[in-house]
């Protein structure tokens, strides 16, 4: 039961937002007692930060499984970003914003947790790209580590990128051609093009 609520929570934060959806949302959507709920979680936060724990899981599960897969680099990255958006439901209630405004320590928890997982994920990326002539030999790798993961944290800032002019998938689009055009060498820039036809 603990997994289903689990499951069905996460749906629902994602779909309408952490601040928007009560226990007794959950507890209608899963035909259960409010009760039944709190056998398992404490309150609220407890089940935002099982459920952000979760997903985190589970995006990261699929991201070891992609880079397992040691594709060219560049495809790599749109699998990535593909796998994410998905799990992510486009983000339309700015599920993101909620937790940081609501749930400050989460965020922070799982900001850190991501913060990690990209840096790893884009350094291994960076050097394969690099070794395969696909990305420029003169990258500074820890620079652009960071700056990727403060990019894609921007691009969740509803401020900067209201809903009503940019949808999350064609603000994912943009920044990764941006970032990878930064990169590439020329070879790079041809697998570039047909990973981008290969997308539409």
């Amino acid at each position: 039961m603990r997994e289903k609520i689990i499951n069905r929570a996460t749906e629902l934060f994602l779909t309408l937002g952490f601040k928007s959806v009560t226990m007794d949302d959950i507890a209608n959507e899963l035909g259960i007692s409010k009760k039944t709920i709190y056998v398992h979680f404490e309150n609220k936060t407890k089940l935002v930060e099982s459920s952000t724990l979760e997903m985190f899981e589970l995006i990261s599960h699929g991201i070891d499984c992609i880079c397992q897969l040691q594709k060219d680099p560049i495809e790599e990255i749109y699998d990535i970003k593909q796998l994410v958006m998905e799990h992510l439901k486009n983000e339309k209630s700015s599920p993101y914003h909620q937790l940081q405004k609501f749930y400050p320590k989460i965020f922070n928890s799982l900001r850190s947790k991501q913060y990690r997982l990209m840096e790893d994920c884009v350094a291994d990326n960076l050097k394969r790209g690099i070794a395969l002539g696909l990305y420029r030999s003169n990258l500074e790798i820890e620079f652009i580590s960071k700056i990727y993961f403060t990019s894609i944290m921007a691009l969740k800032d509803k401020q900067l990128f209201p809903l009503k002019n940019f949808s999350m998938t064609s603000l994912m689009n943009l920044y990764l051609e941006y970032h990878v055009r930064g990169i590439c060498t020329p070879k790079g820039l041809e697998v570039l093009s047909k990973t981008i036809n290969n997308q539409i």
